[in-house]
Order: C-alpha cells, then structure tokens, then sequence
C-alpha cells in the first residue's frame, strides 16, 4: 500500500512539472508515468541496497530508458519524457538542509550533506546518459 501511495503522489507532482515545462498535451500523462516509475524504482533500490545514491542512480536509468523507449514509440523528443521524469529524484532537501547546516555554521554536517547532495545529483546524470548512449550507439550500428 505504501509503495502504491507513493506512486500515486508521484505521478500526481509529475503531472504538475510536466504542465509547468510546456509538454505536449498528448504526452503529460505519459512523462508523469515515467515520473512514477523512477520514484517508485528508487524507493525500492534504495530499501533494498540502503542507500540514497544508489538508489537514484537505478531509478534515473529507468527514467532515462523510458524515456528514449516512449520517444521511440510516440515518435517525441526523449527529453519530453526524461526530464519531468527526473524531477521527483532532484535532492531538493539535501540541498536545502546543506544550506541550513552552513548558515547553521555545522559545517561537518554540511559537507557530509552536501556531498551526498552533489553524488545524488552526479548519479541522476550518469543515470540518465547511459540509457541514451546506448541507444545512439544501437541507432547508429543499424
């Protein structure tokens, strides 16, 4: 039920990022689900291999291949699926809680938050351009 629950406010605050960035009216469904799907694989990773970094790093390659497989199969941009898609994985508190420990003056506790921030938000990008270099790759041998 929770996992359900979760998926359900993800897909909802997908469809919010996805009206706000302009996407096609026929794809904001299909770019929230995306949102979805991420959230929900992230939530699972990071219970089961018990950290943050790694868990947003499956969940970005999850978005990143749905991304180029619903461009391929609706014939859009994959960035129009990829990057609403991302947005619920932004370390947004990290961020925010790195800033509250700094003015704080807790600067341990800022570069430990800080850094942790910095690999989420490295691992999202990794993350995300594996899926679609493989797929240029295949595009390309074809």
């Amino acid at each position: 039920m929770f996992f359900l629950k979760q998926f359900i406010y993800a897909l909802l605050s997908t469809v919010g990022f996805a009206v706000f960035f302009n996407i096609p009216k026929d794809a904001v469904f299909i770019s929230s689900l995306s949102g979805a799907i991420g959230w929900t694989v992230y939530l699972v990773s990071k219970s089961t291999f018990s950290s943050p970094i790694a868990g947003t790093f499956l969940a970005a390659v999850s978005v990143g291949l749905l991304g180029e497989f619903m461009a391929k199969r609706f014939r859009k941009p994959a960035t129009i699926f990829i990057i609403p898609g991302i947005v619920p994985l932004v370390p947004g508190a990290g961020m925010y809680y790195t800033m509250l420990a700094i003015i704080e003056k807790d600067f341990t506790n800022a570069a430990n938050l800080g850094s942790e921030a910095i690999f989420i938000a490295l691992s999202i990008a990794i993350g995300v351009i594996i899926p679609s270099s493989v797929m240029r790759a295949i595009v390309k041998q074809k």
